[in-house]
């Protein structure tokens, strides 16, 4: 069993030493050190979460050294605790393998589903409202139309399939074909002979 630490800032101006001297005293063996945003890749935590084994104590001085979001927090934490792997907070004072830091999990996991959930509700709510004032979501009719109509003349002049498809950016002959279903343009074979 060893411990593993984990410091990171966000910038090359800040300074680590605090985060490390904290990490050594509470007995760290191997510390992973990173200078980057947390909304960047972190290829250092990557490093470190791969180091670990069994019945480890992974450590950080906060817990917001780990993770994006409290969501991308509990997934990390989950994860290392289904790996028999426990992780300790200096500053936020919970240990995640005790029963009370298991405990604290649940609520952090609780609350990021509650955010998660009011995320989508916010959504649900200004998609409504957009729509009251005449939004409109999805594709625009006016352009499908336009390529429908397009579609049909060029068929109707008996232009080749594969030839209608590059000059509408088309990209398959069954789509082809539901245009000129969608304007009632009746296929003949001739033409069908000439795109293949």
């Amino acid at each position: 069993m060893s411990r593993v630490g984990y410091a990171r800032v966000s910038t090359k101006e800040q300074n680590l030493d605090i985060q490390i001297a904290e990490l050594k005293a509470s007995g760290c063996e191997k510390i992973f050190v990173e200078k980057c945003s947390g909304l960047r890749e972190r290829p250092k935590l990557q490093e470190a979460l791969a180091y670990l084994r069994k019945d480890d104590i992974f450590i950080v001085y906060k817990f917001d050294r780990i993770g994006r979001s409290l969501r991308d927090l509990i997934t990390t934490i989950n994860d290392l605790q289904q790996r028999g792997i426990g992780i300790l907070s200096i500053k936020d004072n919970v240990d995640a393998s005790s029963a009370s830091g298991r405990l604290m999990m649940h609520i952090f996991a609780s609350l990021a589903e509650f955010e998660r959930d009011l995320i989508v509700d916010r959504c649900q709510s200004g998609r409504e409202e957009a729509k009251k004032r005449g939004v409109k979501f999805g594709r625009h009719k006016k352009k499908k139309e336009a390529k429908t109509k397009a579609c049909a003349a060029l068929y109707k002049d008996n232009i080749p399939l594969n030839e209608i498809m590059s000059q509408l950016g088309i990209k398959s002959k069954a789509t082809v074909y539901r245009y000129l279903r969608l304007e009632k343009t009746p296929i003949s074979r001739k033409n069908r002979l000439l795109s293949d």
